[in-house]
């Protein structure tokens, strides 16, 4: 990925970002005082805004778009994006939310337009390389069974539920990113739930 700093030339970054130091500058600082420094044209502060979201960005892109290159012009484009908007947001607001919008939107224009390359799978657990033949073939059919049923869902179901069940993100912030209430994210949320539950019956079936 070429991630783009005020001030600065290009910046070669490939493949997910590595973790960051508990200790690194953009841990405690103030997201306000960081917004403000990137207002003001700081490449030392957009820097650190982009530590601070790159890795959860990066988790959101490929479970939108399903692969390495996608995933990381995604992210890209939504940090390039939001320098070039950062004087119209609300700094009175959570950046959070209006980051993620930006990067889920984007994300789910790409995958309208164009089918999305998949030869980068997310790994498996290692553990599941000890288990028998029979079993990592078990395994292999439930995963290929849930991201058919994910895909059965419809769109917004899904998000919220990628969102939501992989990502981490709450029911709230969910409803801020999508600019849904965060009643109707647990509407969908219960709907896309009983789909899959219906979907994957037949495993609760086998395993009893």
């Amino acid at each position: 990925m070429t991630l783009v700093r005020p001030g600065e030339p290009p910046v070669a970054r490939t493949g997910p970002p590595a973790p960051s130091s508990p200790s690194a500058p953009a841990a405690g600082e103030d997201e306000r005082v960081l917004l403000e420094g990137v207002r003001r044209g700081d490449p030392g502060a957009f820097d650190r805004l982009v530590t601070r979201y790159m890795r959860r960005a990066y988790a959101v892109a490929h479970r939108l778009l399903g692969n390495r290159e996608d995933a990381e012009d995604l992210v890209q484009d939504a940090f390039l994006t939001v320098l070039a908007r950062i004087g119209d947001f609300d700094a009175s607001r959570p950046f959070s939310p209006w980051f993620f919008r930006i990067l889920v939107n984007r994300g789910l224009n790409q995958r309208k337009a164009r089918a999305v390359r998949h030869t980068d799978p997310i790994p498996e657990d290692a553990a599941a390389r000890a288990h028998s033949p029979e079993r990592q073939a078990e395994q292999a059919e439930l995963r290929d069974r849930l991201r058919q049923a994910l895909d059965a869902l419809p769109e917004r179901q899904r998000v919220i539920v990628e969102l939501y069940e992989m990502e981490g993100f709450a029911g709230p912030e969910i409803a801020e990113i999508l600019e849904i209430s965060d009643g109707t994210v647990r509407w969908h949320l219960h709907e896309a739930r009983r789909a899959l539950r219906s979907a994957l019956a037949v495993y609760d079936r086998k395993g009893g």
